[in-house]
């Protein structure tokens, strides 16, 4: 079962190559796909050069247009059967994906996320975790669903399930989205532990508390919103040449 892992990438010239090193050393069926959020810093020239690697693909935007957009941009690419999301920095450590994908992989579910709540977490600001307590409590009074950690980025989907789903976000704000989507479908979601450390603004973190803000207004909207499944899965394109790929490969072999 291919793991497609889609990588939203903002000026992380530092980090992006060492994170990437560490999602490539998982011994798992993968494909790798690299969405450059226009950076500035030099991640777009470091991104052509690690393009060239096989079981890399690139995408770029032209204008900045945030982390939710990226992600979309990534899903039209996807192959494999399973998805997941990847930050190009060290909040999460890329050898626990196998833990967070278990669950779809074992047939358990067709959502996964990797909760830092029942996991270990190092550096959270107080605030950050009182923002994450409240969206957690917001799920389960809305949904009915007791979730630790709406708000991790270690969310894990299969393919066929995320690649139909109307997703609108451009910002941060794909976490509350697809999350409500796939609860609004009564999808069941499956939360695994994880490790998680924080970095600060000096950093690179990008999240801010407008985005708390957002994520509220999207849980609440998508609870009194239909969810309609796309008839053709924005990834159909990429299916239908990686079959054609297939063919002629095997048209050659023979």
């Amino acid at each position: 079962m291919k793991l497609s892992i889609i990588m939203p990438i903002y000026n992380e010239v530092e980090l992006l190559e060492p994170v990437l090193e560490r999602v490539q050393a998982l011994d798992i069926a993968k494909e790798i796909i690299l969405i450059d959020d226009h950076s500035t810093d030099g991640t777009t020239e470091l991104i052509r050069r690690l393009a060239r690697q096989p079981g890399i693909r690139a995408l770029y935007h032209a204008t900045n247009q945030g982390k939710g957009a990226a992600i979309r941009t990534g899903l039209t690419a996807v192959t494999g059967a399973v998805v997941i999301i990847q930050d190009a920095d060290f909040e999460y450590d890329p050898a626990e994906i196998p833990s967070v994908i278990a669950p779809i992989v074992e047939g358990r579910c067709d959502v996964a996320f990797g909760s830092r709540f029942i996991g270990k977490i190092i550096g959270m600001r107080l605030p950050n975790r009182v923002a994450n307590r409240i969206l957690a409590a917001t799920v389960w009074l809305l949904y009915g669903k007791g979730l630790t950690d709406e708000a991790t980025a270690y969310k894990a989907f299969r393919s066929d399930l995320i690649c139909r789903l109307p997703l609108r976000c451009k910002r941060f704000e794909f976490c509350p989205e697809v999350t409500a989507m796939a609860l609004r479908l009564g999808r069941a979601i499956v939360e695994s532990p994880i490790s998680y450390r924080a970095r600060t603004f000096e950093e690179g973190k990008k999240i801010g508390w407008r985005d708390f803000i957002t994520a509220m207004r999207y849980l609440f909207a998508y609870r009194f919103r239909r969810v309609n499944l796309l008839d053709r899965p924005v990834n159909a394109d990429a299916l239908a040449a990686a079959v054609g790929a297939s063919e002629m490969s095997d048209s050659a072999s023979s």
